[in-house]
């Protein structure tokens, strides 16, 4: 199990974190999400950072390097 903190732009209001914790809980293997700031932690098994990076983009949260 890993947990990772991932920095995302365009957060804006309480939506957009319920629209994250949604979508990232849809994909298999991502067992916990929570919002601070601007920051996504993600705890998650058997699934690749990238694929979860990915789907922050495609719903509109590009990770800020």
């Amino acid at each position: 199990m890993n947990t990772d903190q991932i920095t995302v732009a365009n957060i804006k209001c309480g939506g957009c974190v319920s629209t994250i914790k949604n979508e990232l809980l849809k994909l298999e293997g991502v067992l916990d999400v929570s919002i601070e700031s601007n920051t996504v932690s993600v705890t998650y098994d058997q699934i690749e950072r990238h694929a979860i990076t990915q789907k922050l983009e495609l719903i509109g949260y590009p990770v800020v390097s």
